[in-house]
């Protein structure tokens, strides 16, 4: 008496005899004889494997939690059996083992910029833990980077004085503009630069329909002087 399996196109049937391992077969129907024959049956397709959030202290020594999600495939159905007791389990602890010892070695603004070349490098730490095994990593992604609330605002006082600075930047140099092109103006009308701008000026804040201007004392005796 035989027993008669089926593998569907993406499964695999691990055979082992008397407890010795006697190959693979499938797709579709083999047979087993019971009592000599064992078969596992392995799945091939990929599989999405979600790392629960991890508590990681940065270079910097800034407390996150980080989750990720990991996409393997078994590429050797023989090796996932006999090498490994539980592949999913053991490729959930490397996963998490290697997610606190590779993001606990970068600081906090590369963790949050640069998540790329971390997910690459991950990818390639997980591989070669689980090659061994018969499993391929085919990619890893850094889902979610939970940052306390104190960091939150820190990061955002510093994103806000960084666009202080460089619209103060854009200004001055407007104003250094602006002055070199009333120096040329100056040397070609015989005027001083300072009464140009002044002027300038003025003529600024009349747009804005103001009833009053004010006149420095400096720029009323420089008008006299000019006229006299």
């Amino acid at each position: 008496m035989v027993l008669i399996k089926i593998a569907k196109e993406y499964e695999r049937g691990v055979i082992f005899r008397l407890g010795r391992l006697a190959g693979t077969r499938g797709p579709g129907l083999f047979i087993v004889i019971p009592g000599m024959e064992e078969a596992v049956i392995i799945d091939l397709r990929v599989v999405t494997l979600d790392v629960p959030p991890q508590d990681i202290i940065t270079e910097d020594n800034v407390p996150v939690k980080v989750n990720a999600v990991i996409y393997f495939r078994i590429v050797d159905p023989e090796r996932s059996v006999i090498e490994i007791k539980d592949y999913m389990l053991a490729t959930s602890q490397i996963s998490q083992t290697s997610l606190r010892s590779t993001l606990g070695r970068v600081e906090l603004d590369e963790l949050l910029s640069h998540r790329e070349k971390l997910n690459e490098e991950l990818q390639l730490i997980i591989d070669k833990a689980t090659d061994p095994w018969g499993i391929k990593v085919t990619a890893v992604e850094i889902k979610d980077v939970e940052i306390p609330e104190s960091m939150k605002r820190a990061i955002a006082k510093q994103a806000e004085a960084e666009r202080e600075r460089r619209a103060r930047v854009i200004l001055s140099k407007g104003e250094y503009e602006a002055a070199e092109k009333l120096r040329d103006a100056g040397d070609l009308l015989g005027a001083d630069p300072i009464s140009l701008r002044y002027l300038e000026a003025i003529t600024d804040v009349s747009k804005e329909h103001n009833t009053t201007i004010l006149f420095p004392v400096e720029m009323i005796k420089f008008l006299k002087k000019e006229k006299d």
